[in-house]
């Protein structure tokens, strides 16, 4: 695979095969993550499991990407950027197997679990790769190519997963990994040698335990609540430890030396809001898609396949418009966009309480989408800017892995609680009606918290000074739950943006 973008400059092979092997790499992970949910009934179907099942299937490869995503820029300091690629790409491919023969549905989670531990490391390493291979404009114009390619898994990723789920097996969505892993494999093997060890790089491995067990625990009580109720030990004992747990992090990570999470950068108004509004949006981002991916098939008898499709007016929308929004951002500011775009999210899912248990797609489904999508268009590209505009440029990379692990967070935190706020094991219209309109106030809660705390460029404060870091971090996609990631970390704010990850 070769890519050829309009440069000034011409690409040498060195590093077409750089940018061929990142787009792939990436390509992987946001594929998998986009497939996942229209083989969550299917999978029920043959494995068991009701709606807390398929929370796991979804939420243990979430507690183990967002623990580790963070760690990834320090492995690739210690151990090279090329070598924790490769580690990756091979975790994955094993772990798309195991996932693809699981017998039995507590075998299918664990997998999943060792899944997201592979794929945390193979976006912030690809990127890497990048940073390092480009420099000035062809830096910016290669990482807007890697977007361009991997936001094209957002489109595929529902319509090929429903495909393969109506036509042969929801095993083979897991198995559409191997081949493309094995062409990554082979192009990575005419890469350079990795960097050198940088003299002192340390990994945060304190941090990174703290950091599984005190998001682990508290999801697992969440999911697992509505089986055992509060009261339980089964549910009280993790919830407690994994309370205590996140709060030993975050002392932990104050203190720490080479920290997994620099704490002071949310020292930064635009950053830290900022990352509240990604919080608040992307955990409703998660929830709802997860949400209307199973009522369409368990509920409304869409197939696979026309669940796949029936979200994808929001990623056309996405890539078209995307782009223009973050131009005009740069040019008003972001802090208006990132008020009405979360509050037009939030109408289309209000909307959707429109939605009968017919579910007639062209006078229910998608105008709540459309308007949704629009929203969303609006939201992203400001958003991205905002975050990485308020932070020095020389930190711009550990502040898109900050953006991406709190988005990949929200989602898992928000799916875990999906069999709450619908009160029932088994996800009905009255369910599903309650989701939807929680994901609403999710939306515009994200909305009102950027029209209190944003400030646009001409009155914010300017970027904190670079802090020289002990361990330089590797840059990470700048946003998360079911639609691919992007961020152009030395890009200009007002083209910043794209598509936001799933």
């Amino acid at each position: 695979m070769h890519l050829t973008v309009p440069m000034a400059e011409k690409m040498s092979s060195q590093q077409r095969f750089v940018l061929s092997v990142a787009v792939l790499a990436s390509f992987i992970s946001f594929l998998d993550a986009t497939v996942i949910n229209v083989a969550l009934p299917a999978i029920s179907r043959e494995l068991g499991g009701e709606l807390t099942s398929q929370q796991w299937v979804v939420d243990a490869y979430l507690i183990t990407l967002g623990a580790v995503i963070l760690l990834a820029g320090s492995l690739s300091d210690v151990f090279g950027r090329k070598k924790v690629l490769l580690a990756g790409l091979i975790g994955f491919g094993v772990t798309s197997l195991l996932c693809a023969f699981a017998p039995t549905i507590e075998f299918l989670i664990i997998s999943r679990g060792l899944q997201g531990i592979a794929g945390a490391l193979l976006v912030p390493s690809s990127l890497a790769l990048i940073l390092a291979t480009f420099s000035g404009p062809m830096q910016s114009r290669a990482i807007g190519t890697w977007t361009a390619f991997t936001s094209v898994a957002n489109i595929a990723g529902p319509i090929l997963g429903g495909v393969l789920v109506d036509q042969v097996s929801w095993r083979l969505v897991f198995g559409i990994n191997v081949l493309p892993i094995i062409v990554t494999l082979f192009l990575l093997t005419k890469l350079d040698h990795d960097h050198a060890r940088i003299a002192g790089a340390k990994i945060d491995v304190v941090g990174a335990v703290l950091g599984i067990v005190g998001l682990g625990l508290p999801v697992f009580a969440l999911i697992e609540q509505s089986n055992f109720g509060w009261g339980s030990p089964v549910v009280l004992v993790p919830l407690i430890v994994g309370v205590v747990a996140f709060v030993a992090f975050i002392l932990h990570e104050r203190r720490a030396k080479q920290p997994m999470l620099p704490l002071e950068l949310f020292r930064v108004r635009n950053f830290s809001v900022g990352n509240v509004s990604t919080f608040l949006i992307y955990g409703a981002l998660s929830l709802g898609f997860f949400c209307v991916a199973v009522f369409l098939q368990q509920v409304a008898g869409y197939s696979a396949t026309e669940a796949g499709f029936a979200m994808i007016p929001t990623s056309l929308l996405l890539i078209g418009l995307s782009s223009l929004f973050g131009r005009l951002s740069g040019k008003i500011g972001p802090r208006l966009f990132m008020t009405v775009g979360p509050f037009l999210a939030g109408a289309g899912f209000l909307l959707m309480l429109r939605i009968d248990q017919s579910a007639d797609y062209l006078t229910q489904v998608l105008p709540a989408v459309v308007v949704f999508g629009l929203g969303m268009s609006i939201t992203v590209a400001p958003l991205t800017a905002a975050i990485l505009g308020a932070i020095d440029p020389s930190r711009s990379g550990i502040a898109s892995a900050v953006n991406n692990a709190v988005s990949r967070v929200a989602g898992l935190i928000a799916v875990a609680l999906a069999s709450l706020i619908a009160g029932a094991a088994v996800l009905d219209l009255d369910g599903f009606h309650r989701v939807v309109l929680v994901t609403a106030v999710f939306f515009v809660a994200g909305g009102v918290v950027s029209l209190i705390g944003i400030q646009n460029p001409s009155k914010a404060a300017k970027p904190a000074a670079a802090a020289p870091a002990a361990a330089p971090s590797v840059p990470s996609s700048g946003s998360a739950p079911v639609i691919p990631d992007a961020a152009a970390p030395d890009a200009p704010a007002p083209d910043a943006g794209a598509a936001p990850s799933r």
